[in-house]
């Protein structure tokens, strides 16, 4: 069966319709998609060759009214971001839609004297995309991140180029994507120009991470230094927040979600005596190399996914980059993969730890904005809050973990109310356990005044009289356990 790729490199080359076509087109555009129907596309070699040309000449291809996908986390093709973005100064291009999750580096394209020739649409954002939304020249989606892969499949957005970075091609013409697979794929499947950065730092990863040559349409030789993100230095009251996730909410033989950043590194420190951990996750951090080294991760217990580290995207240091590296014990899949409920819920022990923003006494999770202003995204939170509490085997754990107090103005991260024009992510029927360095908070099947009574018990002391005054306002009565 010919793919949606094949079908354009045919039109290309010999401008007719082949006698087959594509499955893409015979089912609804891939509206129908699950993560059953498993898409090779681009995957599977076509009779094309890509041009080897330099960032600037393949960026030529990019016209006004495009829609551009650029790939993300650290394989964000930074020199091709830079070269699109001259390019649409100097050609005078027009409302080119540039599409992304997080990415790394600078954001040109979202800076004022772009406004009107580029308008950034994020599915996740990042710092260097927050003052252009800020400031109306940029848009987000929110978006669970098990959907984004929908938005290419449904067309409701329709890349004309996709600008990705990938490691050279092997003896028989396969490329990596590397660090990032999350909805790159399902970009590429339906993009009508491939623009690829040819790097010999990527590291080569499996799964769902194989792309031939052949699928490119222009190819751009450039090594790079993928984005170096250093383990961040812990304090002390993260030492303690981890200590209570690690020591009462970490079993062994879990399977464990966590993101990137200091609270994750700091219950990954604290996990060396436990036995056969597992990943499953949309991403992990450099902490994880450690453990897997001291044979603390194994993966064994899994019931899904036995023996390997499943994981959508990734962005570390270089240790964390070279441990991926050709290495089979990391399976990198697709996002409505990792963070698909149903397939999360089988995980053993599934511990999902997901930071926020800030929670309401009542237990409502804002976690993409700050008041009106957006801040990041969805993100896959509610994904695996929501796996962890639905876990086959009764014994998921979704957590909610943050410093009790914001570290930069000593506010309290728990309140009376979210702040007027924030968002909320994770509703309070969805949350289970609430960390704060001061202890754990069990809400599942507490009432408003008693999910009071212990989010005060894990505020910050100096904090808690204030809160016990707002939450006696609030529910006309005293919190109680």
């Amino acid at each position: 069966m010919a793919s949606l790729r094949q079908l354009t490199v045919h039109l290309k080359n010999h401008g007719n319709l082949p006698s087959i076509l594509p499955r893409s087109l015979l089912y609804n555009n891939g509206a129908d998609r699950s993560f059953f129907t498993y898409s090779s596309e681009i995957a599977n070699p076509v009779k094309n060759e890509p041009k080897y040309v330099t960032p600037e000449e393949a960026v030529k291809c990019i016209k006004s009214c495009d829609t551009v996908f650029v790939s993300g986390a650290a394989s964000t093709p930074v020199p091709l971001v830079q070269a699109m973005t001259e390019h649409g100064k100097a050609d005078q291009l027009s409302g080119v839609t540039v599409c992304h999750m997080h990415t790394e580096g600078p954001a040109p394209y979202t800076d004022e004297d772009c406004q009107g020739i580029f308008r950034s649409l994020s599915f996740f954002m990042a710092a260097n995309v927050r003052k252009g939304v800020a400031e109306g020249r940029s848009d987000c989606v929110p978006i669970f991140l098990s959907e984004i892969p929908k938005l290419f499949h449904r067309k409701i957005v329709q890349p004309d180029v996709a600008m990705i970075q990938v490691s050279p091609p092997d003896a028989q013409g396969y490329c990596s994507l590397g660090t990032s697979v999350d909805c790159v794929r399902a970009a590429l499947t339906y993009s009508k120009t491939i623009i690829a950065q040819i790097n010999r730092n990527m590291p080569r990863t499996f799964g769902d991470a194989v792309i031939h040559k052949s699928h490119f349409d222009f190819a751009c030789e450039l090594d790079r230094p993928l984005p170096d993100h250093p383990s961040p230095a812990l304090t002390d009251d993260m030492r303690r927040l981890g200590k209570h996730i690690a020591e009462n909410l970490v079993d062994d033989g879990a399977t464990l979600q966590m993101g990137i950043g200091a609270i994750p590194d700091a219950v990954l420190e604290l996990l060396g005596g436990h036995k056969d951990l597992g990943i499953h996750s949309e991403m992990f951090a450099n902490g994880v190399v450690e453990l897997v080294e001291r044979g603390v991760i194994t993966n064994a217990k899994k019931a899904v996914g036995k023996g390997r580290i499943v994981t959508s995207f990734l962005i570390g240091n270089k240790r964390l980059y070279d441990f991926v590296n050709d290495n089979p014990f990391v399976e990198m899949r697709e996002v409505d993969y990792t963070n698909s409920t149903f397939v999360i819920a089988q995980m053993p022990k599934m511990t999902a730890i997901n930071s926020c923003i800030e929670v309401d006494l009542t237990g409502q999770v804002v976690s993409d904005s700050i008041g009106p202003r957006m801040f990041s995204g969805f993100g896959g939170q509610v994904d695996f809050i929501r796996g962890a509490s639905e876990a086959l085997d009764g014994k998921g754990k979704p957590i909610i973990a943050m410093t009790s107090t914001n570290p930069k103005t000593g506010d309290s991260k728990i309140v009376p109310f979210i702040k007027e024009g924030a968002g909320v992510v994770t509703s309070r029927a969805h949350v289970h356990y609430v960390v704060t360095e001061q202890g754990i908070a069990s809400l599942f099947g507490k009432s408003l005044r008693q999910r009071a009574y212990h989010l005060i018990e894990i505020a910050h002391p100096t904090h808690r009289e204030a809160l016990e005054k707002a939450a006696f306002k609030r529910l006309k009565c005293m919190p109680a356990p």
